[in-house]
């Protein structure tokens, strides 16, 4: 297991992140789709992880409405794990209750929803606090201004940021800039070989303000775990049977698929260890977040560390994945063709 450094913070986190999202699922709905993992089942995975050398974990306060940041807290309780040696992240916004401000991102709603997740994580500080999306209510400047307290109190070390627009994350990053706020640290976002969007603006944007980007869902929901074909729509077993998302398109994605196989079969591995390997290697990518049901399912995503996709793999993968140009993207390249 390799460790990288967490945007300018000096901080290094494993280069893959154990996600959460599997845990709990008692409360119906979605989140028994995506996974009902109770307590022995999540110790068993945190405990594999940690000795795989997996420094990161990642919660959220909306998973299974709670469950998830409990089985998480009591977990690392425990297997008496030493909470100076992880980076725990969480994430605030989505609605936890049916009251008035049960969701969002007002001061209101961060402060309270803090206090509500160190106490399920039994824990006293977060280390990375992500906004979990757009709130259109609230204006930016009062989201940043609420994060950057958050952070003074000592219930936060760090705030990053999840399914913003990329113009919105660099106005919150100017206005922290001139305030002398507190900055977002990293980005999470959807990206996987099925779903390359993120390279048009949040990629360069990364970049150019060193922000970390931590990958979710890097097998598309496991479309492109190498169980899905086009003659086998459905597995019986998996949640896109019946959650089918994040959206992709599914006949490219079948095309990218073909292509795995053939370079799985070249590493004698898996499908889905190929596509986690390509998300590693991509650029900005600092860790990717893997979830699991089941033990063998996290030993495998874990094995896609050892794989090195060569420079051949990586033009076969392009070829077929490619996003198509937009404008102005295929303008400013017209444009600046001579100076690059």
């Amino acid at each position: 297991m390799k460790y990288n450094l967490l945007g300018n913070t000096g901080l290094l986190v494993s280069e893959l992140c154990l996600g959460t999202m599997t845990f709990g699922g008692k409360n119906g709905g979605i989140w028994e789709n995506i996974g009902d993992l109770q307590q022995k089942e999540v110790n068993e995975l945190v405990k594999a992880a940690i000795a795989a050398g997996i420094n990161f974990i990642d919660t959220a306060n909306i998973y299974s409405f709670g469950q998830s940041e409990l089985l998480l807290g009591q977990s690392l309780k425990d297997l008496g794990l030493n909470r100076d040696e992880l980076i725990i992240a969480t994430k605030v916004r989505g609605r936890m209750d049916d009251k008035p401000n049960g969701e969002g991102l007002s001061r209101y709603h961060i402060f309270n929803s803090v206090n509500d997740s160190l106490k399920r994580l039994q824990m006293d500080h977060i280390d990375i606090l992500y906004v979990h999306g757009v709130d259109k209510l609230t204006p930016v400047e009062e989201i940043m201004h609420s994060l950057n307290d958050i952070v003074l109190s000592g219930k936060v070390r760090y705030i990053a940021v999840c399914n913003w627009p990329a113009w919105m994350v660099m106005q919150a990053q100017g206005i922290a800039t001139l305030n002398g706020w507190n900055k977002f640290i990293g980005l999470q976002y959807f990206y996987s070989v099925a779903a390359r969007d993120i390279e048009r603006e949040i990629v360069p944007l990364a970049q150019d303000q060193n922000l970390s980007i931590m990958p979710w869902s890097p097998l598309a929901g496991g479309f492109i775990s190498g169980k899905y074909t086009r003659e086998k729509a459905k597995t019986g077993n998996s949640r896109r049977d019946v959650f089918d998302f994040p959206p992709i398109n599914k006949e490219k994605a079948f095309d990218i698929v073909d292509v795995l196989k053939e370079i799985s079969n070249q590493h004698h591995a898996s499908v889905a260890e190929v596509a986690l390997a390509w998300v590693r290697q991509q650029q900005g990518v600092t860790s990717t977040i893997i979830g699991a049901k089941n033990i063998e399912q996290l030993l495998d995503n874990i094995k896609s560390t050892t794989i090195n996709l060569t420079a051949e793999n990586l033009e076969a993968i392009n070829a077929v994945s490619k996003l198509a140009e937009e404008y102005p993207g295929w303008m400013v390249n017209h444009q600046n063709g001579e100076r690059m």
